[in-house]
């Protein structure tokens, strides 16, 4: 079809760079006749996936986009493009220049580069893109920047656009100075966020601040203290001072961060222990939780082994009541009912998760966050337990580490040292495992999880996970996710590309499952995917849609998430970081092979590379609530 016949206007290089953009993009542009788009009126009688398709083709955009555009605008997805063609941009994988290709093949050569659904659909993007890399706002200028590279020629037009649609929130800051005895204070620093995570940041601000000024001691210091004793001696404990120190700080604040390496699982146990007889003590009760089924299901075998009784974790998507992705039971109208709230593996918190989390705890209620600082920040947008301590308006302690560290603490306490090398492993705990490419990496993955693994160590297939720094590459998690479906279980995906017996990954919290769990699919039909929980737990009517492959992980997607053994794979596109190398590393509870095809930048990327920054605004509200 001729760029006339596709309806893209001719004789100019804007033509030229859209048409180009979208051969990107799998097109359906067979065919002389352009389906009209539907109108309200045409459109009212056919389903809504019938009627997005329609649209869909309209704009030249393959039928593969219905599924992500329905989940991302809902079902009046068509309605919604119809009018707003440039909604697409809230796809990650659809850029501006496809966009403004579809926009005008939709609309005919009207649409001007200031029309303002387009001038808003770019500030939502590039919003979008920076929440994608964890940031929670862009400062103005920064902004006004990404905005004019992206095809804006007017960033200011623009953010007023935005502002007026609400589409974004403002948040202005006045960031401390180094400077003494200013008289007055320096103007404020003006960010943008997307209005619903701008929002999600101010009341978690606002609600950590809420329960520090309504919370009243649990317990006295010296009660507290002597319950922690009484706990360690009924368990036959031997309770660490420091141990102790955070137990009373749990009791008396009303917010608070226990701290702790990679060696802290007994010390994180002991804590627990402790802390739910402060509660029970008190009268207060207590509710534990971990991020996913696998972090909930190894912190609960840990107490097993100390032989602590009486205290056990769930999924944080449980204890909150998710009924939907984003949407929670427990809240202001619903709160939980324990008085003392403890959330461990803490690092894996983004902001909106931590932010329906504070919503769910009444006034007064004590909210404990366990986290290990050394890990890498959430999946999700935000630093939470980073801006708490930075904020210095929550307390905080520090758990103990076992001073005879195991051979997978020790290469994780090397790490976090920033050095990278070798540590005694005399029964084959930790394996280093260099490659020459990314294709050879991939080579060793596959020999240590189908053979080495289960033969040398006896831990099987399914329950060993492999963690990647990348998607992409010849040893990234795509690549891996089809090796070993082609391994462990062939087939066509027959529906929507999964088929019964794949391992998978959840992409969204839901009834019974939380973003980041890892099961096997049992049964696929109608009513959606049932899949099998590392915690023994069957979640049921799964939205297929929110499943991918998970025998292969990103190091974000596994945060939270520990299991038996854990592969982390280097390849030569990747040499990582050292939050991104400890959290790989620390997601392996009894072997941890290391393959890297990255050489000496492996080692350069732990020295140097020492913290994953986040543009976040939680620090400052904490500091102005």
């Amino acid at each position: 079809m001729s760029r006339e016949e596709e309806g893209v206007p001719s004789g100019t290089s804007a033509g030229d760079v859209r048409r180009e953009a979208m051969s990107e993009l799998p097109l359906s542009t067979e065919g002389s006749t352009v389906p009209s788009s539907p109108s309200p009126e045409e459109g009212g009688s056919a389903p809504p996936a019938q009627q997005l398709r329609q649209v869909l083709a309209s704009m030249g955009a393959p039928e593969t986009l219905a599924e992500p555009v329905t989940e991302a605008l809902g079902p009046q997805a068509a309605a919604l493009l119809t009018e707003d063609p440039w909604q697409l941009l809230t796809l990650g994988s659809v850029t501006v220049e496809q966009a403004d290709y579809c926009a005008h093949r939709l609309l005919g050569p009207s649409p001007s580069p200031d029309d303002p659904r387009r001038l808003r659909a770019i500030v939502r993007c590039a919003l979008s893109r920076a929440a994608r890399e964890g940031h929670t706002v862009l400062e103005e200028h920064h902004l006004s920047t990404t905005v004019r590279d992206l095809g804006g020629a007017s960033p200011r037009q623009a953010l007023e656009e935005a502002l007026q649609q609400q589409d974004v929130v403002p948040i202005e800051v006045v960031e401390d100075t180094d400077e003494e005895g200013e008289e007055e204070p320096p103007d404020p620093t003006r960010y943008y966020a997307l209005a619903d995570l701008g929002q999600a940041e101010q009341e978690l601000g606002t609600g950590v601040a809420r329960l520090a000024y309504t919370s009243e001691p649990i317990m006295d210091s010296a009660t507290a203290a002597e319950t922690a004793a009484a706990t360690a001696e009924r368990f036959g404990m031997e309770l660490a001072g420091e141990t102790t120190a955070a137990v009373v700080t749990a009791a008396l604040r009303g917010v608070c961060v226990l701290a702790h390496g990679a060696g802290a699982s007994r010390g994180v146990s002991h804590a627990l222990a402790c802390c739910a007889d402060v509660a029970a003590e008190s009268g207060t009760g207590i509710a534990v939780a971990a991020p996913t089924a696998q972090s909930a299901q190894a912190l609960n075998a840990q107490l097993d082994s100390e032989g602590v009784s009486g205290v056990r974790a769930v999924p944080l998507p449980q204890l909150l009541e998710c009924s939907s992705p984003g949407v929670f039971e427990r809240g202001p109208e619903h709160p939980l009912e324990a008085g003392l709230v403890v959330v461990t593996s803490a690092m894996a918190l983004d902001t909106r998760h931590a932010a329906a989390l504070v919503r769910a705890c009444g006034d007064g209620t004590h909210l404990v966050l366990l986290a290990d600082p050394d890990q890498a920040p959430s999946a999700g947008p935000g630093q939470v337990v980073r801006d708490l301590l930075a904020s210095g308006t929550v307390a905080s302690a520090t758990v103990p580490s076992d001073p005879a560290p195991d051979p997978i603490t020790a290469m994780a306490e090397l790490v976090a040292a920033g050095e990278w090398g070798e540590v005694p492993a005399p029964h084959r705990e930790v394996a280093v495992v260099p490659a020459s490419s990314g294709e050879e990496a991939a080579h060793r993955v596959l020999q240590l999880l189908t053979d080495s693994i289960p033969r040398a160590l006896g831990i099987p297939a399914e329950e060993t996970q492999i963690v990647t720094a990348t998607r992409g590459g010849e040893a990234g998690a795509d690549a891996l996710n089809a090796a070993c479906k082609s391994r462990f279980n062939p087939g066509a995906g027959r529906v929507d590309g999964l088929d019964s017996g794949d391992r998978v990954r959840f992409t969204t919290d839901g009834p019974g499952h939380a973003a980041g769990d890892v099961g096997y699919v049992r049964a696929l039909d109608d009513d959606g995917a049932t899949v099998d929980l590392a915690n023994g737990t069957v979640a049921t009517g799964v939205d297929r849609g929110k499943l991918r492959l998970g025998w292969a992980v990103t190091v974000a997607a596994a945060h939270g998430g520990h299991w038996p053994a854990a592969i982390a794979v280097f390849d030569p596109r990747a040499s990582g970081s050292r939050p991104q190398v400890y959290t790989a590393a620390t997601r392996a509870l009894r072997h941890l092979s290391v393959v890297h095809a990255s050489g000496p930048e492996l080692t350069r990327a732990v020295r140097d590379n020492v913290t994953l920054s986040r543009h976040t605004c939680l620090m400052w509200i904490l500091r102005g609530a």
